[in-house]
């Protein structure tokens, strides 16, 4: 049965905070059920247990910051315990045997010397009778080592050892039980001693509380970072920094869209699944123009290009801390419902704390769409190392000339594309952005 530790959740994790426990000491868990909340860099999400158990130990409570690897539970068998070590008894273990056996010469000495003590003080029969009994000369010769502690400890009996390891161990001599010689406390007492002040009363580290940031004349409040805000702002700074942007944008006629939408619509979608949307339409036509447009599904790396086979489509899901961009791998070999379901169940799982690691890392490039959160048109930030991003605006009535010259009525939407220059120039990004208009234009070609 495993110790669990915290997992790297993120290729940029190296700590994670315990939001929530949902199982408490003594529960029953299955593999892939709900362990825990844990926020990382990137996200909250759940964690899963890896496998069936009792949950017999736990660690790190609930708002405790732990580092990738430590410890923070253990999952037994209904009769195993987790196993409780002490940091100094590691580093006794971790002595040679000779160097234990010239530790324990001093307290065997100082319990060869402790009658002899009592002799100086007792001048009776019984000390002319041990003095008979005891022939060893260099016995008599040795003096006790004198007591350097002070105060309730000095009165207590114990040897040199006993009393290092009880500071190391944190263990009140007064309280221990001593088996040696006249009651002395031996080594062995306060190790046991040690053992016993753990099983019954474990230690588990406090929740680690976030200082409060001082709030200064003027301002309202000041709301600490979490992970997720401080891994968006590294990364930003990341990005617009070395990354040379530049930008483009063409306006799309998204009539034809619309009629398609409506199409589906009256044809009657199947109750069953969930219907296509224009940005499922976007999300399609954004693949299959990178596929015609292979230049642009690239990276700048050192002193190279880095061309990429397949097209992993980054979609941005805004989630209440921040951003998510799950990924569609090889997304240029599904079909437009299949790509329309992966970005709903994607999208739902970011929003719920359901992502897998490896189904938001990586990714060619990204889509970000705010159309629906009522945004004509903007230009977002390029996520390192992808070549290009692409803003999604709001699709809206506006006045047109047609072809025979007339103003009607119209549908518009805006596409910004926001490009890296080491991989991507302003007429590569032209060319991929005249291919999808065209798909856009033209939605039956992204139906076959």
């Amino acid at each position: 049965m495993p110790e669990i530790q915290m997992p790297k959740l993120s290729d940029t994790m190296t700590e994670g905070t315990l939001v929530a426990w949902k199982k408490k000491k003594g529960d029953k868990v299955s593999a892939g059920e709900v362990l825990a909340e844990i926020e990382t860099d990137k996200a909250t999400m759940e964690w899963e247990a890896p496998e069936d158990g009792m949950l017999t130990e736990i660690y790190v409570e609930e708002g405790g910051k732990v580092n990738v690897g430590d410890k923070i539970a253990f999952i037994g068998g209904e009769d195993e315990e987790a196993p409780k070590e002490e940091a100094p008894a590691k580093k006794e273990e971790k002595k040679p045997e000779e160097a234990k056996a010239k530790e324990k010469e001093p307290e065997e000495k100082e319990e060869k010397k402790k009658p002899e003590e009592r002799e100086e003080k007792e001048p009776t029969a019984e000390k002319r009778e041990e003095k008979k009994i005891d022939k060893k000369p260099e016995a008599k010769a040795e003096k006790p080592a004198p007591r350097i502690d002070n105060g309730e400890e000095a009165r207590v009996k114990a040897s040199p050892v006993a009393r290092r390891i009880a500071a190391e161990l944190g263990v009140d001599l007064s309280s221990v039980n001593g088996t040696g010689p006249e009651g002395r406390v031996t080594e062995t007492d306060v190790r046991a001693a040690a053992k016993s002040k753990t099983t019954s009363a474990p230690q588990k580290p406090a929740a680690v509380a976030k200082p409060e940031p001082t709030v200064k004349a003027g301002e309202g409040a000041r709301i600490q970072l979490s992970g997720m805000r401080k891994i968006i702002a590294q990364r930003l700074v990341e990005s617009l920094g070395p990354v040379p942007h530049f930008y483009l944008n063409i306006d799309i006629d998204a009539g034809p869209l619309m009629a398609a939408r409506e199409e589906l619509k009256s044809a009657g979608e199947d109750a069953e699944t969930a219907k296509i949307t224009v940005n499922d339409f976007v999300l399609k036509a954004a693949v299959q123009a990178a596929v015609k447009v292979p230049r642009v599904n690239a990276s700048f790396d050192g002193d190279t290009i880095v061309q990429y086979a397949d097209v992993d489509l980054g979609i941005a899901v805004a989630i209440e801390d921040g951003l998510l961009t799950p990924v569609i791998r090889a997304a240029q070999n599904k079909s437009l419902r299949e790509i329309s379901e992966l970005a709903k169940d994607l999208a739902h799982r970011a929003r719920n704390k359901r992502m897998k690691p490896e189904e938001f890392q990586g990714g060619t490039f990204t889509v970000s769409n705010l159309g629906g959160m009522g945004i004509d048109s903007f230009f977002a930030i390029i996520n390192p190392p992808q070549g290009f991003i692409l803003s999604v605006g709001l699709i809206t009535k506006t006045a047109v000339v047609d072809d025979c010259d007339q103003i009607v009525v119209g549908h518009r939407m805006n596409i910004g594309m926001s490009c890296d220059h080491r991989v991507i120039d302003g007429a590569l990004g032209a060319e991929y952005l005249k291919e999808l208009r065209h798909l856009l234009e033209n939605p039956a070609l992204l139906l076959v």
